[in-house]
Order: C-alpha cells, then sequence, then structure tokens
C-alpha cells in the first residue's frame, strides 16, 4: 500500500508541476477552450506513456551508458519547444476560435518525447520502481501514472478555459500569448544553459 501511494505522490508531483506541455495546456484552452484543447492533452498524456512503457522495458539501461543522450536530447527538446513557444507568442489575438489553429493529438504525443522533463521523469520513474524479479510493480506505476497524468493534464486545461473568461478583448489575449509563449521559451533557454550552470 505505501509503494502505491508513493507511485501516486511521485506521479502527481511529476504530472501537475508546471512544464512545457502544461503551458501550451493552458494557453491553448484559455483560446479554444476545454474541448478543443482534449485531444493535445490525449496525445500528451499517451505520448508521455508511451515513452514511460519504452524507458522502463529494456531502454533505461542503455540511457545509463550513453550520459551524452540528454544532452543531445536536451538541445533539440528546447529548440521545439522555442519554436512552439514563438508560435503561441506570435499568434494573432483572434477572437474568431474558427480561425485559430488548434494543437492535436499527434503535437500532444511528440511534444512529450522531445520534452526532457518527460524523458528526466521516465528514467525517475524506472530507477524507482523497476524491479529486476518482475514486471509486476513498473506494470502496475505505468497505470497508475496514466490515471494520474490525464487527469493533471486535464486540469490544466480546465485551468485555461476558466482564464478565458479573463480574456475578453485583444488587447488581454496578445498579452496572455505573450507571457505564455515567454515563459516557453525562457524555459527552453533555460533548458540550453543548464549544462554549462551545472559544470560551473
Amino acid at each position: 500500500m505505501i509503494l502505491i501511494v508513493t507511485m501516486f505522490i511521485f506521479s502527481l508531483t511529476m504530472s501537475f508541476s508546471p512544464g512545457p506541455v502544461n503551458m501550451i495546456i493552458i494557453s491553448s484552452a484559455a483560446a479554444h477552450g476545454f474541448r478543443k484543447t482534449f485531444p493535445f492533452v490525449s496525445g500528451a498524456t499517451t505520448g508521455f506513456t508511451a515513452l514511460l512503457i519504452f524507458v522502463c522495458f529494456g531502454f533505461y539501461a542503455a540511457i545509463e551508458q550513453h550520459p551524452l543522450f540528454f544532452k543531445y536530447l536536451n538541445v533539440a527538446g528546447a529548440v521545439f519547444i522555442m519554436y512552439q513557444g514563438y508560435k503561441i507568442a506570435s499568434s494573432h489575438p483572434d477572437l474568431s476560435l474558427q480561425k485559430a489553429e488548434t494543437p492535436d493529438f499527434i503535437q500532444g504525443f511528440l511534444m512529450q518525447w522531445f520534452n526532457p522533463k518527460a524523458w528526466t521523469a521516465c528514467a525517475s520513474g524506472a530507477a524507482l520502481f523497476s524491479d529486476p524479479a518482475t514486471r509486476t510493480t513498473v506494470s502496475v506505476f505505468i497505470m497508475i501514472y496514466f490515471l494520474v497524468c490525464y487527469l493533471s493534464l486535464a486540469s490544466w486545461a480546465v485551468l485555461g478555459d476558466k482564464v478565458s473568461m479573463l480574456l475578453r478583448s485583444r488587447q488581454r489575449i496578445r498579452t496572455f500569448n505573450l507571457l505564455m509563449g515567454s515563459s516557453l521559451i525562457v524555459t527552453a533557454g533555460y533548458m540550453l544553459c543548464l549544462p554549462f550552470l551545472n559544470h560551473s
């Protein structure tokens, strides 16, 4: 029972804490509403779960033997997240939601595979809950994480949907887009600088 609670707390902490995916969800939900953002939420959850399965069942040992992998991932992920941030920051504050581009399932799925935070969560989870003697423990962990991740990301979408009530003018939408896009770009910049900060 204690192990199950530990898995739940770990999953909730990693899923609900702010990150690039969460920022895109809240930005999309504020612009398009919960329903149109839900495919992205589903894609992000499915993508993360697929990544978690990939890491837990064999790939974790390979990552440990190739420490440069995370450095290359950091650069690729940061560039991808910067691009997403630029798209949000430069988007036009069009009140007609039909004309706006909504992030879809595939984007949500791919976002997790380019997200260093997701890789770190998977690697940490694999290290904590993998048991060489049985696959049952890690399988339970994956199921718990799937449910917690889905609920957490959906909660961010609900929050974004509520924020939309405050965005009643073009100027407010523009400011919100700039804020969310800039946050993503700053996050990506921090990810690029992190290896140098760790060595200083």
